[in-house]
């Protein structure tokens, strides 16, 4: 009756036995192989890298000129079309002449009667006909004559505004007929150059001051301003296609900013850059020709947000490392220190290792270009046959 269970128990415990030994024997046959972990690897190599970066900016007419009346008057004309081409010295407005005239005439004739009242008694004295000192009054009226008609000429002049510069002009802020006056708060129109413009550059004086700092150093090879070429990337996101060259950085740090200003001129034939358009300017700064860049995937940050990295040494045991970076370059960090040429930076499967472990190292190309990951030292297949 106890004969089935029985045997059915002995045979459980024979076949746990024998699970248990296969077991051990794969323990044993793990411990014997010691297996390694693989980590993806690349190998750094310094080389010259052109250093650029995009600063936030806005667009300033070449030249700007508000113009404005310089006499009083009646508005009789309007010569112009807004929004047009103007060129320097062409008419913008013709101001009422007809008062300016008249004061014109009346001064012109005062200065007739002074020149021959000075010319006569200029003769009497030479006669000593008259006392010198009555010549000298003659002689001072007829100067006084003169500027008083000078002033009146120019006033004169003044009723034609003209425009003082080249370039577009704006709206017109009156019409014929209005009333304008000697230098009003007003301006009747705007005259701006806008080929080429300007592009005023805001930039951290942290930043500048790294630069400097980088460039003092002997890791950037400075440009001068006339050799850095700027590129602009519109509103839309496009990017406008003609370069500019930077001009000057301001000598003034912005208190309420912290920044400065660098300023950059741009050929503007088809009038696409209108000033106060807001850009995206992309400056070289220079040339680092040692620099180490690191994929951004190989460098972790620590509790307190500092960036370290895992390299391999000789003996491929795993080394951490920690950094300093300098910026972002695409996909890559710039780093300044705690990399080197030749270092063999660990980009894969670093969740799987610590520092002093024993690795097996494999060749990976981030870009993909040739197919996949490669051991870093192959070794051969002995069922491979040669």
């Amino acid at each position: 009756m106890f004969a089935r269970p029985k045997a059915a128990i002995l045979l459980s415990l024979a076949l746990t036995a024998i699970a248990v030994g296969l077991a051990g024997c794969g323990e044993s046959g793990g411990t014997q192989s010691s297996h390694k972990p693989q980590v993806g690897i690349v190998t750094l190599h310094a080389g010259p890298v052109s250093l650029t970066t995009e600063l936030p900016g806005r667009v300033d007419p070449y030249a700007i000129s508000e113009v404005r009346p310089q006499v009083s008057g009646i508005i009789l004309k309007r010569l112009f079309t807004e929004g047009s081409t103007v060129k320097a010295g062409q008419v913008l407005y013709q101001i009422d002449p007809r008062p300016y005239q008249a004061t014109y005439n009346n001064a012109a004739a005062a200065l007739a009667a002074a020149k021959a009242k000075a010319d006569r008694y200029g003769k009497l004295v030479q006669d000593n006909a008259i006392a010198p000192q009555t010549y000298d009054d003659a002689l001072a009226a007829y100067k006084q004559a003169a500027a008083t008609a000078q002033s009146a000429r120019i006033d004169l002049d003044y009723t034609t505004i003209k425009a003082p510069i080249s370039g577009r002009i704006g709206i017109s802020s009156v019409t014929q007929g209005a009333l304008v006056t000697t230098n009003q708060a007003a301006a009747l129109t705007t005259v701006q150059t806008l080929d080429p413009v300007y592009v005023d550059i805001v930039q951290s004086s942290t930043q500048l001051l790294a630069l400097k700092q980088a460039i003092t150093n002997g890791h950037v090879d400075a440009r001068t301003p006339d050799q850095t070429d700027v590129s602009l990337r519109l509103e839309d996101g496009t990017l406008y296609p003609l370069k500019g060259k930077l001009q000057f950085t301001d000598v003034t740090v912005d208190p309420a900013t912290g920044s400065v200003t660098l300023r950059a001129i741009f050929p503007n034939p088809n009038h696409l850059l209108l000033p106060g358009m807001y850009v995206r300017a992309e400056l070289s700064e220079g040339t680092n020709p040692h620099a180490i860049l690191a994929p951004q995937q190989g460098v972790t940050r620590d509790l307190r947000g500092e960036p370290n990295a895992y390299v391999l040494d000789a003996g491929n045991k795993i080394v951490e490392r920690s950094l300093t970076i300098a910026r972002a370059i695409g996909n890559q960090w710039l780093v300044t220190s705690g990399l080197k040429d030749g270092d063999r930076l660990v980009v894969e499967g670093t969740q799987k290792i610590r520092p002093g472990m024993e690795v097996e190292p494999v060749t990976v190309s981030l870009s993909g270009s040739d197919g996949g990951a490669k051991p870093a030292n192959p070794k051969p297949d002995p069922q491979q046959k040669p």
